[in-house]
């Protein structure tokens, strides 16, 4: 059992005397008493409220640590490192499960007894960019990007990430498009490109940020970009968890509500094979090639299909169906074009020839004619 080591450490490292950290948790641990359900409790092995105080200070003690950790400092134990190191995956995966988050009252009671203050935002600054590959790009976006919000209060460890994962958006800047004929709810990353729609990588690099932007020959699907392994994985669908279960109705609530749903099933709805997956790493989307592979990454997102739809997706899909309908010709076009490329290619190849040999011969008989003439 590491939580109590992790506590000790704790006690010993910040120089604060246990019964008073324990008293001051524990009284944070009665307010926030009411939101767990004693049922739950007891089938869990809590019986009262002793229980309760002991499983919430070993429990925060421990979360500080692990944020401590991993936000790169090295206020910690060797040995207690030692364990959170190896471990990390399997840890994160544990913190960021919606059923263990812990109120935030009460891993605030304990990290008021550090001289750190900065532990969350460096910890919500690192998970923030865990979907980017690159170290350089990371550190060029956290430095121009990451706002840190002091008034923000967050409900628990999970709901912090998603704040600065999302990104805060007004919904009355994206225009309401067109009213289609038809609603479409999928349409494969194949299946844009062939009525002329690229997808691109978006600049904030946040999940709200989704946007169908016109002009030039071809309409470009923006969103965020992403690399896929465990840590963002185990995040996104932590994420998405958070929103199904606090959101009532995705219809009534505003469209950072449900943000994370809406990018994940706008992702699933754009991978139906492998090649879709292969087409958007090409566009920049999914990126890295340390992540899960194409048919991994296949199977991780064809399991949101099903999944409730947010305004933001359906935002998306109503801008998609009224550009095909307006743009019918030109994505008639663009689809006869990709549907005979190899026909095209040929008879401008044959064009190119012939053109070039007519003009071989032009120059030719220009030159005999001038040679004539000399004569």
């Amino acid at each position: 059992m590491v939580k109590g080591p992790a506590a000790g450490d704790f006690v010993k490292r910040w120089g604060c005397l246990l019964e008073e950290l324990y008293e001051k948790v524990a009284s944070a641990a009665d307010e926030v008493r009411h939101l767990y359900d004693k049922n739950a409790m007891a089938a869990a092995g809590i019986r009262d409220d002793d229980d309760f105080r002991s499983m919430m200070f070993l429990d925060a003690c421990f979360l500080v640590q692990y944020m401590v950790m991993e936000g790169g400092s090295d206020e910690i134990d060797e040995s207690l490192r030692g364990f959170l190191s190896p471990n990390r995956i399997d840890i994160l995966h544990d913190v960021l499960l919606l059923e263990n988050q812990l109120p935030w009252k009460v891993v605030q009671t304990v990290m008021s007894f550090m001289s750190m203050s900065t532990i969350p935002k460096e910890f919500a600054r690192n998970m923030r960019y865990c979907m980017l590959p690159d170290y350089f790009e990371r550190e060029q976006f956290l430095q121009k990007h990451f706002a840190w919000d002091p008034s923000y209060n967050p409900p628990h460890l999970l709901g912090l990430l998603r704040y600065y994962v999302v990104g805060r958006s007004n919904d009355t800047k994206y225009d309401d498009p067109p009213k289609p004929k038809n609603v479409l709810f999928s349409m494969s990353a194949m299946e844009l490109a062939t009525i002329g729609i690229k997808l691109t990588a978006n600049e904030t690099m946040e999940l709200i940020d989704m946007r169908l932007n016109l002009g030039g020959i071809c309409a470009k699907l923006s969103l965020a970009p992403l690399t896929l392994d465990s840590d963002s994985a185990s995040l996104l669908v932590s994420m998405a968890a958070l929103e199904l279960c606090t959101v009532e109705s995705f219809s009534k609530a505003k469209g950072e509500d449900s943000a994370v749903c809406s990018y994940l099933t706008l992702l699933s709805m754009l991978m139906y094979r492998e090649e879709d997956v292969h087409k958007l790493r090409e566009r920049d989307i999914l990126r890295g090639g340390l992540g899960l592979t194409n048919e991994e990454a296949l199977r991780f997102f064809t399991s949101f299909q099903g999944m409730r739809f947010g305004p933001g997706y359906r935002r998306m899909m109503k801008q998609i169906q009224s550009y095909r309908e307006r743009s019918w010709m030109k994505t008639k076009f663009i689809a006869f074009c990709n549907n005979h490329k190899k026909s095209i290619f040929k008879v401008v190849s044959g064009i190119t020839l012939v053109a070039t040999i007519t003009g071989t011969s032009v120059g030719i008989l220009a030159g005999l004619k001038s040679l004539k003439a000399a004569h």
